[in-house]
């Protein structure tokens, strides 16, 4: 991802957000209401995997 990139996650998509070791990152997330949708995160990853991410 490039600053300023728009990223849209569809309803009840299970996704990660995350950086690598040498990187840092934020985001702003807008939520809109709807029906019969979630937001769901995958799951936090280990050390030793989070340390291979480029």
């Amino acid at each position: 991802m490039k600053p300023g990139d728009v990223i849209n996650i569809p309803a009840n998509v299970k996704h990660w957000h995350g950086s690598a070791p040498d990187s840092w990152f934020a985001h702003l997330a807008v939520e809109v209401d709807g029906v019969e949708t979630s937001n769901e995160w995958l799951e936090p990853v280990s050390d030793e995997e989070y340390n291979k991410l480029k």
